[in-house]
């Protein structure tokens, strides 16, 4: 099985789109798929959240098929946005320095892609 972790690091919702897209077409492919949560893109957690924003569907979708590996906790904070994360039940987290360590999950045989 191919193992694929997504790190989105931009807080764009034009490019997480993208990272949303991919990871449930990857699931359904049969991959084993995470989404790490890093940058400033934490700070979209609470807009997706919200059911009239645009990536909300998607949001849930993969939420709900359990694609979120991990948020960052460090930058969740530094955003102003990590109660907010906490609500949304995602995994918080961070072994290196209160981020995601991309070396975990390479030892873990992850392929790591980077957004």
């Amino acid at each position: 099985m191919k193992k694929v972790v997504l790190f989105a690091f931009n807080g764009d919702k034009m490019c997480f789109i993208h990272v949303l897209l991919n990871a449930l077409d990857m699931r359904e492919k049969g991959y084993e798929v995470k989404i790490v949560v890093e940058g400033s893109a934490t700070k979209l957690v609470p807009e997706m959240a919200k059911a009239d924003d645009f990536l909300h569907p998607l949001y849930e979708k993969a939420k709900k098929a359990g694609l979120f590996g991990m948020v960052c906790r460090a930058c969740s904070a530094k955003m102003k946005v990590l109660e907010a994360v906490e609500r949304e039940g995602l995994p918080l987290g961070g072994t290196l320095k209160g981020h995601p360590s991309m070396s975990g999950y390479l030892d873990q045989g992850y392929q790591l892609i980077t957004f």
